[in-house]
């Protein structure tokens, strides 16, 4: 069975603020439950006037706070942001105040610019490619050895499944490595989607807490009763990346005709040129999205990110993601499908 999780940035849009996107995002992670996706991430991100969720460990905790049993986690901390010790801290708080639910996923970007970058790094001299020796240095936090003398309370021995992201070659080479779970970004940069993949799962180690390689790859989803509303709820994202590409982020803009010709459909654009996957329409649509996007990379989870404008078609747009995932999941095998990570 194919797993559909949920990614959210808790959006502000535009003409509201970020108390109520933060309700937003907890009203979506109650109907994400009810829905049966697996897992509901939260990303970090700063200096963002469209992003709610900077504290990342706070917003989970107040996703967790409103559900019950779907697991709920960072997708992801950006380490280099943080003293690893601080973020054992965090996540062995939210593992003591919900356990069982709480995952931690790891990144190596700033997930900003570069001002605020060195604004928020703990030292000057803190660098991404330090990124491996941070993450292990998590790890001795959650499993301390006999000795050490600086420990995370809580923290230590608790069980919080990590996970490593990327963009890139190297996010791969690091999960492979240490036997973790891998979760890529092809929904904002799949141009080595398919050399990652391959990377990761021929270079895998097994470990404690995986026997197996399990990749997640990140999917833009906009559906709708027709493909032609889901083409016009997708110009709010279209005008946000492009805003963001010019380097002026703003709050999520309600949709634009202007902005539909720059909707195209999934496969549309060779893989090597695309800058995001994304499948926008009807559920026929965005079946077909899935289909030909798992035949081609055969992912254990898929990803679902959705930037809507209106809360209440975003919230329409994942029930029918979830109705194409059970469609699609009745005819997925998984080589690994007794795992849990």
């Amino acid at each position: 069975m194919l797993r559909l999780s949920i990614l959210d940035l808790a959006p502000i849009t535009q003409g509201s603020d970020a108390a109520a996107a933060l309700r937003n995002t907890r009203d979506l992670a109650r109907h994400a439950e009810r829905l049966g996706f697996h897992r509901y991430w939260i990303a970090e991100h700063h200096n963002m006037p469209g992003i709610a969720s900077a504290a990342t460990a706070v917003v989970i905790g107040h996703v967790a706070a409103g559900t019950r049993t779907i697991r709920v986690g960072a997708g992801g901390i950006m380490l280099p942001n943080h003293a690893p010790l601080v973020i054992a801290e965090q996540f062995g708080t939210l593992e003591s105040l919900f356990p069982g639910r709480i995952d931690l996923g790891l990144g190596r970007a700033p997930g900003t610019d570069p001002a605020t970058a060195r604004a928020l790094r703990r030292t000057l001299a803190s660098d991404p490619d330090e990124f491996p020796q941070d993450v292990l240095e998590l790890m001795a936090y959650f499993a301390p050895q006999d000795g050490q003398h600086v420990r995370a309370v809580p923290g230590a021995g608790l069980t919080v499944p990590l996970y490593i992201l990327g963009s890139s070659c190297f996010g791969a080479q690091v999960a492979a490595a240490l036997g973790l779970p891998f979760a890529f970004a092809s929904h904002f940069a799949p141009a080595q989607m398919m050399e990652a993949l391959q990377t990761y799962r021929s270079n895998f180690r097994p470990s404690a807490q995986l026997a197996q390689p399990y990749s997640i790859l990140g999917v833009n989803v906009v559906a709708a009763a027709t493909d032609e509303e889901a083409r016009f709820l997708a110009t709010s994202g279209r005008q946000s990346f492009a805003n963001l590409r010019r380097g002026m982020p703003t709050t999520l803009p309600p949709p634009s005709r202007e902005f539909e010709k720059d909707v195209v459909p999934f496969g549309s654009v060779p893989l090597e040129k695309a800058t995001s996957i994304a499948m926008v329409g009807s559920a026929a649509t965005v079946l077909d999205g899935f289909r030909s996007f798992i035949a081609l990379t055969a992912p254990d989870e898929l990803m679902v990110v959705s930037h809507i404008y209106d809360h209440a078609a975003r919230v329409r747009s994942f029930e029918i993601v979830a109705e194409v995932g059970s469609i699609q999941s009745r005819n997925y095998t998984q080589s690994n499908s007794t795992m849990n990570p």
